[in-house]
């Protein structure tokens, strides 16, 4: 495809706003940093430019000089024209330092006063651009900037490649970008022969759908509903240039494509692959018509929709570049996807409903025969409708709610306002929002429920819409608040629909006010209601929520609620959903330490959710499961679970916050630490915006996790002390929830706040034994060992630590079993310890906790004094210190330094600076050398 210069970015362009191709400009930006040279390659409107023109505004900076040139494909056949930019505006001063003859046949290659050729002055011109750069060179770094090589003038194309291959150790180096269509074009292999030797070949692939997102949000066109997006992403192949003139036209579009409607192509794009089609038959053009109609279409389909020479109509198509040729034969697949919706956008509407209409009979699928039959078919038509609700119905149950939502739409188009048999049309569009949540496509079903408000009147389709409305708002319940007056108002005395109203105010209790009292009242409240009004659905889903609200709170109701959820008659829709009794019983399944059963309960959860298509079904149980496989200590399998999770939740916009955190969590334990804290504080960030009480404590847990592992006890114990606050207003009462208390405890001691650390232990042990939560239990143990410690107690902790050690490893937490090895091994020292350190290193490259493995290196790398044998007592004047104080002064006496006393009792350098301070002050004397002073004194008495 050619692409004009005019649609090309602006000149101007930062590295950071590269996008999507952070790895690869990572790669090309250190072959420029060690002096090499790099290629960019790839189709049209790939980026190219744009990484080039970053790149060389990032290593311009550290050339002495710069040249520069971008060719164009009218100027191609101008000879020496590339040459020119290149080395116009330096040619005064390279001139006077080449040979005669050289500076003769350059000049006249370049200015133009005496004919030059390369038949004539091959070898001087070609010795004239070397002796150039060489002579640029020596005066300092010089960079070659070239942008579309394949329009470069041949003459210039064969200067430059002759050079290139000649520059070897000198500091010249080329940053150059080619078109090609594939890695093992013809165009590619003579660009590259032409670079000099070693150069970095990188090849720009298409944007993924969440980067094209990024892409329009960042040009302006960031309000564009989700599955449009989608769409975008699909036609343009993932080609930044092609997804935003696509959005432009959406954005200028007065409305938006109804379903089953092309996008809008601008005829910026129509024209890059639209030319072609001239050299087309009028029957071969009709032929491609019905293949860009059709979702998957063959020879032999095209046959059954009439077109009787489909094969050699399809081969001309082929020849032209319009289709793609390869393996998979029985295909007909256009070269690019926006070759087929370009083609279709330029049909008039009457060839187009004839496409649809052929296919219709043709196709062997009935969701496609509905579809088409709709596309086909204009103004209302019941028989037409009905056959649409029937293939919503099939492709639900096929695990495909997208194009459930799509059918539904195209259902209640067709479906006549006036009354009648069956649903009405509101009904259908309420049915397909539902459709499209179930999808992710929380935009589009927004949307449809507010259309269905300003039309309907009867109140169980208003309550509805507005139950969608609430849905659609997710973690951001507080910005919806106006809905719920509305919606009670229309839910009048009707128990079935109060019922829906009421499960809602639950969870606006929650995740609003911060408040599990209240919200697991009106979850019991709603389940009364709906058993009223025999809505099961409801009922179950009610349930759940007040069984997960009650095991959160440590409520003695938990287990024979979650009883209730789980007798019959169950509805299956409610059976995995993520709020259902299934969800209900995992969480209570992980939090009562039964981590098998919960991987097997949870793992078919997600299978369940995957056939059905339910997107925030399957983000929900993958952070289950990954949440599963950390508690296990297997934090590999748990970081890529995670990660995939927060993948999905960005790519859907669903569930971003509590992915972010347990991705976090995921980092911290076996992953890169600085992305565990920065996906942390985006979680609390994102948390604090939303007025989400609940998920801003979970957030603040895995930050202050993110920062025990990063070696920041100062604000880990900011952090948890937050949480702890938080979960004491929200009512939480039960340690496993979050499982913070361990890693608070832990920082104190380190921050030398030991009295506050055993404050934690012990009431959190209360609630732990009330509850027998018997891996808090165990992970307290290992936290109170730690404060033991640093009262000077060692030979107890050592007794608690092994305890814990061994308790956690048979209850199945690996990390937590590998944890306790390693606060066991740091306690004993690197002496007798050091077989302990190896132990909680194969601990830890069992678990993959990488993070913690660095630590255990670490800890055995630093300088620290060999561990002595029990001290006898201090001397006397040390009895007026507290405990921390007489440690670290009797530390100071052996000759440890502030780092190697902070080591040594798991504290801080400042708390041992501090602690010191007060050690001067209570002994009357200035500094460590009277401290070793006094204590020799006080033994030579």
């Amino acid at each position: 495809m050619t692409v004009r210069r005019d649609f090309q970015e602006s000149a101007r362009c930062r590295s950071d706003l590269v996008i999507g191709r952070e790895e690869l400009f990572a790669g090309a930006r250190g072959q420029l940093s060690s002096g090499g040279s790099v290629l960019l390659h790839g189709p049209a409107g790939i980026g190219k430019s744009t990484v080039l023109r970053a790149l060389a505004e990032e290593y311009g900076a550290t050339a002495r000089t710069v040249l520069r040139c971008s060719a164009t494909e009218s100027e191609s056949h101008l000879p020496f024209l590339a040459l020119a930019d290149l080395l116009g505006l330096v040619l005064d001063e390279v001139s006077p330092r080449l040979p005669a003859a050289q500076r003769t046949a350059l000049e006249s290659a370049l200015t133009g006063r005496g004919e030059s050729s390369l038949q004539r002055d091959g070898l001087a011109l070609r010795l004239a651009v070397l002796s150039a750069l060489r002579a640029l060179a020596a005066d300092g770094p010089v960079l070659v900037v070239a942008d579309d090589l394949q329009w470069l003038d041949p003459a210039s194309a064969e200067l430059l490649g002759f050079a290139a291959r000649r520059l070897e150790g000198t500091p010249v180096q080329l940053l150059c970008a080619v078109r090609t269509e594939g890695q093992e074009s013809q165009e590619y292999d003579r660009q590259l022969r032409a670079c000099p030797p070693g150069t970095l070949a990188v090849r720009l692939g298409p944007l993924t759908r969440a980067q094209v997102a990024q892409l329009l949000d960042h040009r302006g066109h960031g309000g564009l509903p989700r599955s449009t997006v989608r769409e975008i992403h699909r036609t343009s192949g993932g080609n930044p240039l092609f997804a935003l003139e696509l959005g432009r036209a959406l954005a200028d579009s007065p409305t938006p494509p109804r379903p089953g409607e092309p996008l809008p192509v601008p005829t910026s794009l129509r024209a890059l692959v639209l030319s072609r089609l001239d050299m087309l038959s009028v029957e071969a053009r009709r032929t491609l018509l019905v293949a860009s109609a059709g979702a998957r279409p063959t020879p032999a389909l095209l046959h059954a929709a009439g077109r009787e020479n489909a094969e050699a109509e399809c081969a001309q198509a082929a020849e032209l570049g319009l289709l793609a040729t390869g393996p998979d034969a029985p295909a007909v697949r256009f070269a690019h996807p926006l070759i087929s919706a370009a083609l279709y956008a330029e049909a008039p509407a009457h060839e187009r409903r004839a496409a649809h209409a052929a296919l219709s009979t043709a196709a062997s699928d009935p969701i496609e025969r509905a579809r088409h039959l709709a596309l086909a078919t204009t103004g209302t038509d019941p028989e037409v409708a009905a056959r649409l609700a029937e293939a919503a119905a099939l492709a639900r149950d096929r695990g495909a709610p997208s194009v459930a939502a799509q059918l539904g739409l195209l259902a209640a188009r067709h479906t006549p306002a006036d009354g009648g048999p069956g649903p009405g049309p509101e009904e259908r569009r309420l049915a397909a929002a539902e459709d499209a949540i179930t999808a992710g496509e929380v935009d589009l079903a927004r949307d449809i429920a507010r259309e269905v408000l300003t039309r309907a009147s009867v109140p169980a389709h208003r309550v509805r819409a507005w139950i969608i409305v609430i849905d659609t708002a997710g973690h951001t319940m507080a910005e919806v608040d106006a809905v719920f007056p509305q919606a009670l108002a229309d839910a009048g005395d009707d128990p079935r629909l109060l019922a829906l109203v009421h499960y809602q105010l639950a969870w606006r209790a929650l995740i609003v006010e911060g408040d599990f009292t209240e919200a697991r009242q009106a979850a019991a409240h709603a389940a009364e209601l709906a058993a009223r009004g025999q809505d099961r659905r409801t009922e179950l889903l009610a349930l759940a929520f007040q069984a997960q609200t009650e095991t959160l709170m440590g409520h003695p109701e938990a287990p024979r609620t979650i009883k209730r959820a789980l007798r019959e008659p169950q509805d299956p829709r409610v059976a995995c959903h993520h709020n259902g009794a299934g969800s209900a019983r995992f969480r209570w399944l992980v939090m009562g330490d039964q981590l098998a059963e919960a991987r097997t309960t949870v793992t078919a959860l997600l299978r369940e959710v995957r056939r059905r298509g339910s997107v925030e079904s399957e983000v929900h149980f993958l952070r289950g499961l990954a949440e599963t496989e950390l508690r296990a200590g297997h934090c590999g399998r748990a970081l890529d679970l995670a990660r995939d999770s927060l993948r999905l939740a960005r790519d859907s916009g669903i569930g971003e916050t509590a992915s972010a955190m347990l991705t976090s969590l995921a980092e911290a334990s076996g992953g890169d630490v600085d992305r565990a804290l920065a996906l942390a504080r985006e979680a609390v960030q994102h948390a604090e915006e939303d007025g989400d009480q609940m998920y801003l404590s979970r957030a603040l847990g895995a930050l202050g996790y993110a920062q025990l592992v990063a070696g920041d006890p100062a604000g880990t114990v900011r952090s948890l002390r937050r949480v702890r606050s938080l979960e004491l207003g929200l009512g939480i009462t039960d340690p496993a929830r979050g499982r913070w208390q361990g890693d608070l405890a832990e920082a104190l001691v380190r921050t030398g706040e030991v009295a506050e650390a055993q404050d934690v232990i012990d009431v959190s042990r209360e609630h732990a034994l009330r509850l027998g939560r018997e891996s808090v239990l165990a992970v307290l143990d290992r936290s109170e060992a730690l404060v033991r410690a640093a009262r000077g107690d060692r030979e107890a902790a050592v007794a608690q630590l092994t305890s814990a050690q061994d308790r956690l490893g048979k209850l199945g937490y690996g990390l937590e079993e590998a944890r306790a090895a390693f606060a066991l091994a740091r306690l004993r020292g690197r002496g007798p310890g050091a077989a302990a350190f190896d132990e909680a290193a194969r601990m830890f490259r069992r678990c993959r906790a990488l993070p913690w493995l660095r630590q255990v290196e670490d800890a055995l790398a630093a300088p620290g004094p060999e561990p002595v044998p029990d001290r006898p007592e201090a001397p006397a004047a040390l009895e007026v210190l507290a405990a921390m104080e007489r440690q670290v002064a009797a530390l100071v006496m052996e000759g440890a330094t502030n780092r190697e006393i902070a080591a040594r009792l798991f504290i801080s350098v400042k708390t041992v600076e501090a602690t010191l301070t007060r050690v001067y002050r209570k002994l009357g004397i200035r500094s460590r050398v009277d401290i070793v002073r006094l204590a020799a004194a006080r033994r030579a008495r």
